[in-house]
C-alpha cells in the first residue's frame, strides 16, 4: 500500500474546497484504482493536499493512478470545478521518523541500547 499526495491548486474564480472532498473523490474511484482511503489536508496559506492510500505493485504505478484520479475528480465533480491538480508524489517520511527518534539516542539510530552490565 502506498500513500500518495496530490496538490490541488485553485483557479481564479474557484469556490472553497468542500468539506466532502475526500468522500467525493473516493466515490469516483474505479475498482481498478484500488483506492483504500482518501483524505484532505488543509493548512492556511498553502494549497490543499489530497492524500490517497492505494494498493499498487510499484510506486510509479501508484503515483500515475493517483494523478489520473485527481484529473478525473476536477473534470467530473461539479464541486471541484476550477481546481487544478498539481504535483503528485509519495511524501517523504524520513524527517518525521528522525523527529520521533530524536529522544531515543543519536539522530537516526533506533535499536536496543547497550546493556547496563556492559
Amino acid at each position: 500500500m502506498y500513500l500518495i499526495h496530490a496538490l490541488l491548486r485553485p483557479g481564479p474564480r474557484v469556490a472553497e474546497l468542500p468539506d466532502t472532498t475526500a468522500e467525493l473523490i473516493r466515490r469516483i474511484a474505479h475498482p481498478q484504482d484500488r483506492v483504500e482511503h482518501v483524505s484532505v489536508h488543509r493548512r492556511p496559506g498553502f494549497d490543499p493536499v489530497i492524500g490517497v492510500y492505494l494498493l499498487a505493485d510499484r510506486l510509479e504505478e501508484a503515483e500515475d493512478r493517483t494523478a489520473a484520479l485527481c484529473r478525473r475528480a476536477v473534470e467530473e465533480l461539479p464541486a471541484l470545478r476550477g481546481w487544478q491538480p498539481g504535483r503528485v508524489g509519495a511524501p517523504l517520511v524520513a524527517p518525521f521518523y528522525e523527529r520521533m527518534l530524536a529522544g531515543s539516542g543519536p539522530a537516526g539510530r533506533n535499536g536496543p541500547r547497550p546493556l547496563p552490565s556492559s
